[in-house]
């Protein structure tokens, strides 16, 4: 990666050479991640179930999707005020109504 630029207050631009990655509206985008990696630690701790021998690393997964999902309230509310520091003056934003 050569370098990363910010082009506005929600977006985030990666170079890679002749390449770059644009990542718009970072909240959503870190949300969806979050939300992947909670169903992919519950699904493989639900495998390691299966198995008497991996079940106390399905344990470990499990509380490490558990405070994952404690994580989830904290990037919408970080997005909330994120938005109310950047602009105060600005009126009340449209609720979209998704949950991210």
């Amino acid at each position: 990666m050569d370098r990363a630029t910010t082009t506005d207050s929600d977006t985030v631009t990666l170079h890679f050479g002749h390449d770059e990655l644009i990542i718009r509206q970072r909240y959503e985008v870190i949300s969806i991640v979050n939300d992947i990696l909670i169903g992919t630690w519950f699904i493989i701790g639900s495998i390691f179930f299966f198995y008497e021998s991996l079940a106390y690393d399905g344990t470990w997964l499990f509380l490490i999707g558990s405070i994952e999902m404690m994580i989830r309230p904290i990037i919408r509310l970080a997005r909330r005020v994120h938005l109310k520091r950047f602009h105060p003056g600005a009126p009340k934003a449209v609720d979209a109504g998704h949950d991210f």
